[in-house]
């Protein structure tokens, strides 16, 4: 097998990603028929309220910071995801049967997006650093890009199947389909050979544990840079259903077909994105800045197109940016930070990441409402370059330096005695004196 897909020759990871594969193409049905449903149906186009449904699903990512890298970092990855796939899949069936039955409100969208963003809280963290577990360190970097690929993959196929079941069945079954979905993962978790997963160290029941993920982050300038840019990407840039529902209906007045279409296209870049990080031996912030520029420029030119297929064009290059630098990002910070903190650092990344949304999504989707579309993807344009002129910043100071990070300082309590955490070596640039 191809060094792009070397992950794939260990039998538990090709058991998860099967698994992973299928419910993340059900999740994206979900979120693309839930948009659908709050902009056309149960509003009149009020690009604000898709704003509040993604604040409100996002928002415990930032609230339930502490406790869910905790959780992540002490408790049985795989039994914890079991617990919130299960979860995840009773919510959809419910908002399922509240919308066939066309009873569902918007408020109740609006309660279901909040527990379903308490229970991804959890299942983040663990979702993210499980994969250490699965593979190899070796291959750490490449499963981190191959889940992304996976990721995009079920971005390209479960918008275009949403909008097709919508436009003929209604949305009310898509959101039935995505219940059902996550029984696959929990078959895959359910089949996984426990006997030969990689366990790492737990964090011991300690003073201090909670804000120990913090502490670590504060040492390291590099991730501290990281999850800068993440923030603003995350906050303003990737409101990405704010964005293609809004110009699909109001600017080009497509249906709902169109609407998944167009999600599908931007999900194409973003599988060539994540297979290129996958050809990669390891992440390196050069590529976050290209990656952050590249998106900005191409928000820009996907303001200004005046046709559909050429607003669907540039979406494939917003979508291989975006994918590029958040790879790049995930993987160097997994890569780089010891196992027994990895789940509380992972938790803030998550949190950094998503928790952003309910900042960004309401003013983007106000943007939408009082200057029209295009100005709301001009604010993911200037996101994207402020984040690439922090890299820059980072490159720029910080090219005549050589970091070496060699972390015996942290130490953490595994269940006895104190161990040194492992060396960390992140970005080498040639030093220079004087």
């Amino acid at each position: 097998m191809s060094a792009m897909f070397r992950s794939l020759t260990g039998y538990n990871y090709r058991v998860w990603a099967a698994g992973a594969l299928v419910s993340n193409v059900g999740t994206w049905m979900q979120r693309t028929a839930q948009d659908w449903v709050v902009l056309t149906q149960l509003t009149d186009h009020d690009a604000a309220a898709v704003g509040f449904v993604m604040a409100l699903q996002f928002g415990p990512q930032l609230l339930l910071l502490p406790l869910s890298g905790l959780v992540a970092d002490r408790f049985d990855q795989r039994k914890v995801l079991m617990t919130t796939q299960a979860v995840m899949g009773i919510l959809g069936l419910a908002l399922g049967i509240l919308t066939v039955t066309q009873v569902v409100q918007l408020w109740h969208v609006y309660v279901f997006a909040l527990l379903l963003g308490c229970t991804a809280a959890f299942d983040a963290p663990a979702r993210q650093t499980f994969v250490s577990q699965l593979v190899g360190g070796v291959n750490l970097s490449n499963a981190v890009s191959l889940n992304s690929a996976s990721f995009s993959a079920a971005r390209m196929i479960g918008p275009a199947v949403a909008g097709l079941l919508t436009a003929a069945v209604g949305a009310g079954w898509v959101f039935l389909i995505n219940a059902a979905s996550f029984a696959a993962v929990l078959i895959s978790l359910k089949f996984l050979r426990v006997n030969e997963l990689q366990r790492t160290a737990k964090a011991g029941r300690k003073r201090g544990n909670l804000i120990e993920g913090f502490r670590y982050v504060r040492s390291r300038p590099d991730i501290m840079v990281i999850l800068v840019m993440v923030f603003l990407i995350g906050t303003f840039g990737l409101n990405f259903p704010i964005f293609i529902s809004t110009m699909s209906t109001v600017v080009f007045h497509q249906g709902a077909a169109e609407f998944g279409v167009l999600s599908s296209v931007m999900a194409v870049g973003s599988i060539v994105g994540a297979l290129l990080s996958a050809r990669r031996e390891r992440p390196r912030m050069r590529f976050l800045f290209i990656a952050t520029a590249v998106f900005g420029i191409g928000c820009t030119v996907a303001a200004l197109m005046p046709t559909f297929w050429g607003f669907g064009a540039a979406l494939a290059v917003v979508g291989l940016a975006s994918q590029t630098m958040m790879t790049t990002a995930n993987g160097t910070v997994q890569l780089s930070t010891p196992a027994p903190v990895r789940g509380r650092v992972m938790a803030i990344f998550m949190a950094i990441f998503m928790g952003g949304t309910p900042i960004g999504a309401p003013i983007v989707g106000w943007v939408a409402n009082e200057f029209g579309p295009r100005w709301a993807l001009g604010v993911g344009a200037a996101a994207g370059i402020l984040a690439a002129l922090v890299g820059l910043y980072w490159l720029v100071r910080y090219r005549s330096l050589r970091l070496h990070y060699a972390d015996r300082r942290f130490s953490f309590s595994l269940d006895g005695p104190m161990r040194a955490a492992e060396e960390i070596v992140t970005e080498e640039v040639t030093s220079q004196k004087g």
